[in-house]
């Protein structure tokens, strides 16, 4: 029986339990940890520096990775979008976002989205199950591995695919230590953006972590009553607890706080709803992102017009936020935001 426990799961500190194995020599953790993630091997017969023999051992009860990439698409614009397909034969996607010498990487954190957005394409078929630590540290490898052979650097990594990443917090709390310890991958803290709803107990629970990681809490609407209706999965937590949770948060990390709002064509974009925005987050040590929506087929709604995102941007900037329009990458391949839905005929 071909074993099931797979290397990228395991923890940094798990890989010690390695040294219990038949023939193991102390420094064989450490050897078999910077294999899996600083050097990326994808078998254990890859892994020189051990005997053969302890090879063989170690392949009756681990492999190295648990997905594979099932299909790729290339954007116009130079978006690359991998649809995953994981150990138990479901699939998610990942993106990679090229802009220069740098690269975003956008990866996903549950099998479909409990959220549902009202919006967004990842929570139309609800939610499947989590990510395991290892399938979220994957998307990295293969990305970084991808980027590698046209020799660009990965510089930017955004927990802002499929999933809300707080809702499988312990997964995301043990990919983002291997992704960030020097005995893991060593990717800085400070180029890692985790993008949530906006669970306030388990932005507090972020302090765990231990790590200087950017937040990013997607509102999508200045008032209760319009983001209950957006987001309909949303436990009812005041906004005024998402912010209070914002700032305590800024105040242990010193991170200051994006806030993302995706503009809905003549549902959220008007004058009045901007002024509120400015008014709900006067005082807030913040930036705000306005993405314009990628539409989706099966979903009511429309992109705003052009002169409406500008103006609401002016109206931002005037109060006294910062505000920066994102633009839309990958729309060609239904890789932008919001267009991500782990079906194979969109890639």
């Amino acid at each position: 029986m071909a074993p099931t426990r797979f290397l990228t799961d395991l923890s940094i500190s798990e890989f010690q339990s390695l040294a219990e194995l038949p023939g193991a020599r102390s420094f064989f953790p450490g050897s078999i940890r910077r294999w899996t993630f600083a050097r990326g091997a994808r078998s254990i017969d890859e892994m020189t520096d051990l005997p053969r023999s302890f090879r063989g051992t170690l392949a009756e009860v681990y492999q190295v990775r648990s997905s594979r990439i099932a299909l790729r698409r290339d954007s116009e614009d130079g978006t690359t979008k991998l649809l995953l397909e994981l150990r138990d034969g479901q699939s998610i996607e990942t993106v990679i976002i090229p802009e220069g010498r740098r690269a975003t990487l956008c990866v996903s954190t549950q099998v479909g989205c409990g959220v549902r957005c009202a919006f967004c394409a990842s929570g139309l078929s609800g939610l499947s199950r989590n990510l395991t630590a290892g399938e979220i540290v994957e998307q990295f490898l293969f990305a970084r591995e991808l980027l590698a052979r046209r020799d660009q650097p990965l510089t930017n990594l955004v927990l802002m695919g499929g999933g809300e990443p707080l809702n499988n917090f312990n997964a995301v709390k043990t990919a983002l230590e291997t992704l960030n310890d020097p005995e893991g991958i060593g990717f800085g803290a400070r180029r890692i953006t985790l993008s949530t709803i906006g669970i306030p107990a388990r932005i507090d629970r972020l302090e765990e972590l231990g790590r200087q990681i950017n937040l990013a809490i997607s509102l999508h609407a200045p008032n209760e009553e319009l983001r209950g209706r957006l987001i309909p999965g949303l436990d009812r937590v005041p906004l005024l607890d998402v912010l209070a949770a914002a700032e305590r948060y800024f105040q242990r990390t010193g991170r200051e706080i994006t806030f993302e709002y995706v503009l809905l064509g003549g549902v959220n974009d008007s004058e009045a709803h901007a002024r509120q925005l400015v008014e709900l987050l006067d005082g807030v040590r913040c930036s705000v992102n306005l993405i314009p929506l990628n539409p989706v087929d099966e979903l009511p709604f429309a992109r705003p017009q052009d002169a409406a995102v500008d103006k609401l941007a002016r109206i931002l900037e005037r109060g006294g936020i910062k505000t920066t329009v994102r633009r839309s990458r990958g729309r060609d391949i239904d890789a932008a935001c919001g267009q991500l839905r782990r079906r194979a005929p969109s890639i």
